[in-house]
């Protein structure tokens, strides 16, 4: 049997110390405002069966904090 993998404690950050093409970033913020824009039928490609159940949805948010502002792209349940 394998060993899971050690997760690393998550650092918090704020919306001013984020940096274009990062990813892996841990916020805390407020969601000002959310907007649906997608809903795509998971047909072909690579899906589970669970997922070809639900259709996936997006959805564009306004979230921040005290130092400001971002577009955060919502998947699913996020």
């Amino acid at each position: 049997m394998a060993t899971p993998a050690a997760k690393r404690k998550p650092v918090f950050v704020k919306v001013d110390q984020l940096k274009p093409g990062t990813s892996g970033h841990t916020l805390t913020v407020k969601v000002v405002s959310s907007k649906p824009v997608k809903t795509v039928s998971n047909r072909g490609g690579r899906t589970s069966v669970l997922a070809a159940a639900r259709p996936s949805r997006i959805a564009e948010c306004i979230v921040g904090d005290e130092t400001g502002t971002i577009v955060f792209t919502a998947r699913n349940e996020q």
